[in-house]
């Protein structure tokens, strides 16, 4: 075995031991991690990352003790707010990446088994979420607005996959959901990517025949479309623009999910839709190229700490399989692993399993900024979008390949690139 292989090994090893022996599952993921160690799946490795992630919330959230062991950390700049809302933020920006994954139907796989008892915990931790009577209730109803930045990821999830955590729902799980929803219409969202909180969670109001407030939908994705896009598949996060990833964390995939779930309400959603995807796949491009030849990606601006939720939108267009004409699905597959492989080593999570701030190991959590607290790091999901796609699909089947940074610095042919005017 060369010294590559005996690196990657370890490190997976490490990611995967952290949790182990600690759940019923434990023989399923011995078996699990077996077959994600040798010969380098790839999809086994992004499994394992996303399991290690999800299994001490959904663990704890399904059995109404999330509260009581998410020790919920806050930055050392950390506002005022309430430190509560860390529970919702963990919980919905988590479900949101894993939701179309959690969708494959069942099968007698070591995967298929996580995959159907991650299922059933999203689902008990909605209904205790919800449910006011719950030692986990959410903080629906405080002081902080925060809660409607992550309720707009629940109701993400919800509609990347209705079938699977939507309609299984108790009605008075369900009837809690939408109340919650509506009770957050007394915040006015700032003017930037938080106009798309609201508009998602009218969004899925809509989506499951409740009254929405249709303003705060249009408004929302009025403004990226006519007045905040900048060009070249970029939209400045507000009226002044900042280069960083929060076209990725954000503002593509929610635009383009508000504007997709309105079209059969008519008007001009379809026109918007069709422009703010080609939109995506524009920036989606951009994103592969981001992608250094060692598998580096640059890290600028605030959040930081949100790691591969950067790559959001190259995931997004890679699970509706509408990658660029000339990226192939081997060296997108291959250049988001190397990335993941450079920023999930074993310290990015603590000893009881719980990531840690900062975007490489438990020692940068200056970058965390004056909103981040324990939860928000889950937002990193959102990158994991491809397992949606099943075993079989291209994406996890064909050989990996160089991705275009590769291609340049060996001298290799790669396609050129122009800006586009849409």
């Amino acid at each position: 075995m060369n010294r590559r292989l005996l690196i990657k090994n370890a490190v997976l090893t490490g990611i995967l031991s952290l949790a182990g022996g600690r759940v019923k599952g434990k023989a399923i993921k011995e078996k699990y991690e077996a077959r994600a160690i040798e010969g380098g799946d790839d999809r086994a490795y992004w499994v394992a990352i996303l399991t290690q992630m999800a299994q001490p919330i959904l663990e704890n959230i399904s059995k109404e003790t999330f509260r009581k062991n998410m020790p919920m950390s806050v930055s050392p700049t950390f506002d005022s707010r309430d430190s509560g809302v860390g529970y919702l933020e963990a919980f919905g920006r988590l479900v949101a990446g894993m939701a179309p994954w959690l969708a494959l139907p069942d099968d007698g796989s070591e995967e298929g088994a996580w995959r159907k008892r991650f299922r059933e915990q999203v689902l008990l931790g909605i209904q205790h979420g919800t449910d006011p009577a719950s030692a986990d209730y959410f903080t629906w109803r405080g002081s902080s607005s925060q809660t409607l930045v992550d309720a707009a990821h629940l109701a993400q999830a919800f509609l990347r996959a209705p079938h699977a955590l939507w309609e299984p729902l108790p009605e008075i799980t369900k009837k809690r959901v939408v109340e919650e929803f509506k009770l957050l219409r007394r915040i006015k969202p700032n003017e930037s990517n938080w106009l798309l909180f609201a508009a998602m969670t009218e969004t899925f109001l809509y989506f499951i025949g409740e009254d929405c407030v249709r303003e705060r939908i249009d408004y929302a994705v009025n403004k990226f479309d006519k007045e905040w896009y900048i060009g070249d598949g970029w939209y400045s996060d507000g009226a002044r623009f900042s280069f960083d990833h929060y076209n990725g964390y954000v503002i593509h995939c929610m635009q383009v999910e508000a504007l997709r779930y309105n079209i059969p309400f008519g008007g001009a959603y379809k026109e918007m839709y069709d422009r703010a995807y080609k939109r995506m796949r524009r920036y989606a491009h951009h994103l592969e190229r981001l992608i250094t030849p060692e598998g580096y990606y640059p890290v600028v601006g605030r959040s930081s700490t949100y790691r591969n939720a950067a790559f959001q939108p190259l995931a997004a267009v890679v699970l509706d399989n509408q990658l660029p004409e000339d990226l192939t699905k081997g060296q997108v597959r291959a250049g988001m692993t190397a990335v993941l492989k450079h920023i999930y080593t074993k310290s990015n999570f603590d000893q009881l399993g719980w990531l840690t701030m900062g975007v490489v190991g438990d020692g940068q959590d200056n970058l965390a900024d004056y909103y981040t607290n324990a939860g928000s790091m889950y937002v990193a999901s959102l990158s994991f979008l491809p397992l949606g796609l099943p075993a079989t699909d291209e994406f996890w089947t064909t050989e990996p390949a160089p991705w275009t940074a590769q291609k340049v610095f060996t001298g290799a042919q790669f396609p050129k690139d122009y800006y586009v005017t849409y």
